[in-house]
């Protein structure tokens, strides 16, 4: 395991746990497994299932942002990461098993996820998406009701306004 990841994580994180080592682990797996050590533009992308720790880590280490548009988030609630290489097409889904009860914790749980088998640590499968397009640069609009500015794609008509999305009062009937 490489203390220079760690350490970078944890001080992007704040804090060593659990979670975070997994973050870091699964992006050694992805250094090692795909070639790439830092994502400069959308090279590298993640698909993470969750909101937890271990994305800081992916983040911190491997670039994959929000803002960069190559860190995408589908709320599985799973300690899951899909992580492709656009230039080579490769790509690989990582789940954290669960920890077994009376298992190891703090500092020996840590320990364990960094240096331990990747067999029990993570299932390796194919991933659960399809490739997301690249980032694009979107119109900017001006909703009609509070006059603040949200991308097009986020834009709802309304009694023959554009409105964003807080403005926008959803008609459903249940269907």
């Amino acid at each position: 395991m490489s203390d220079t990841l760690w350490k970078k994580a944890v001080s992007f994180h704040g804090h060593e746990c659990g979670g975070i080592a997994l973050g870091v682990r699964a992006c050694m797996e992805a250094i090692d497994r795909l070639g790439i050590t830092f994502s400069e533009d959308e090279d590298l992308v993640c698909v993470t299932e969750n909101d937890a720790c271990g994305v800081d880590a992916v983040q911190a280490i491997l670039g994959c942002t929000l803002g960069k548009g190559n860190l995408i988030y589908y709320g599985t609630g799973k300690m899951a990461f899909n992580f492709y290489n656009r230039t080579t097409g490769e790509s690989f889904r990582l789940i954290a098993k669960p920890k077994k009860p009376g298992g190891r914790k703090g500092k020996d749980y840590i320990e364990f996820v960094l240096n331990g088998p990747l067999e029990e640590i993570f299932d390796v499968t194919e991933t659960r998406y399809e490739l997301p397009e690249r980032a694009r640069s979107l119109e900017t609009i001006i909703c009609e009701v509070c006059g603040e500015g949200a991308p097009e794609t986020k834009i709802r008509i309304q009694e023959g306004k554009k409105v964003c999305l807080e403005c926008f009062h959803d008609y459903s009937r249940g269907w």
